[in-house]
C-alpha cells in the first residue's frame, strides 16, 4: 500500500477518531482521519481536475518552508502525493504559499489562509487565487489512481529525494505524539503524517505556544510522548 492508500483505509476503518490536532498560539484545529481525508481529496481533485496537473508534475510548496507544521500544509503534502505529484521547493508547475504572497507569479499560484477553520482569503495580488475557495468547491471523494509508479519521485526538497514506495518504509507510529514547532517540512511530514498513517497513531502539533501552554496541551490532549 502506498501512503494515500493508508489514509483511505484509515478513514474507512477509524474515520471519526482524532488524527491531527493543530495548535497555533490560541487557535486549535482538530481533524479526524475522515475530515483530513476529505480535505486531501478536495485538494487532490483541485490539482488534477481543475488545474490539470498530471502524475510526475511538480508542486512547489512554499507554505511548507514557511509553515511546516500547519495542518493546511500537511493537507497539501498528502494531496500532492495522492495525486501522484512531486513536492518540491523550487521550479514547480504550481506554487502554493501562505496568506501573504509576494510578486506576480509566472504560472498557476495559490495562497493558503492558514485560518483555523479553513476560511478563504480576499483581495489577493494579481495572479494569485485562494486555495480554500477553490478546494471547497471540489468533490469530497477521490477517484484518481495516484502515482503512475511506486518508484516515481514523491519528495524533492532541500536535497532529500524519496519515491512513493520509500515513503512507506518510514517508522510506523502507533502513539498519540506531541510535536512542537517542527523544524522543517520533512520533520513535520515524518512525525505528524507518515508515521501516524503507517502505525495507526495520531499527532498533536503545537506551533508558537508558550511552555505553560505546551504543558496544558499535553495534559488535555492526553498525548503518549
Amino acid at each position: 500500500m502506498l501512503l494515500h492508500e493508508h489514509l483511505l483505509d484509515r478513514a474507512a476503518r477509524d474515520g471519526s477518531t482524532p488524527f491531527l490536532t493543530h495548535y497555533r498560539a490560541e487557535d486549535r484545529t482538530e481533524l479526524s482521519a475522515r475530515s483530513f481525508a476529505n480535505w486531501v481529496a478536495k485538494t487532490a481533485n483541485l490539482l488534477t481536475d481543475e488545474l490539470g496537473l498530471d502524475p510526475g508534475d511538480r508542486v512547489e510548496l512554499q507554505v511548507a518552508a514557511d509553515h511546516p507544521g500547519h495542518w493546511m500544509t500537511l493537507v497539501w503534502v498528502m494531496a500532492t502525493w495522492q495525486a501522484g505529484l512531486t513536492v518540491v521547493d523550487s521550479e514547480g508547475d504550481l506554487v502554493v504559499t501562505g496568506p501573504d504572497p509576494e510578486g506576480v507569479p509566472a504560472g498557476p499560484a495559490l495562497a493558503c489562509s492558514l485560518h483555523p477553520l479553513g476560511l478563504g482569503l480576499r483581495g489577493l495580488p494579481e495572479g494569485w487565487s485562494d486555495f480554500s475557495t477553490l478546494a471547497l468547491a471540489q468533490p469530497d471523494a477521490w477517484f484518481g489512481s495516484g502515482p503512475d509508479s511506486p518508484d516515481d519521485r514523491a519528495w524533492d526538497v532541500a536535497g532529500r529525494t524519496l519515491s512513493f514506495a520509500q515513503l512507506t518504509t518510514d517508522a510506523p507510529q502507533s502513539r498519540r505524539v506531541l510535536v512542537r514547532d517542527p523544524e522543517d517540512a520533512w520533520a513535520a511530514a515524518h512525525a505528524c503524517l507518515i508515521g501516524p498513517l503507517l502505525g495507526g497513531g495520531s499527532s498533536v502539533i503545537a506551533c508558537d505556544v508558550s511552555d505553560t501552554a505546551l504543558a496544558r496541551i499535553a495534559e488535555s490532549e492526553r498525548v503518549d510522548a
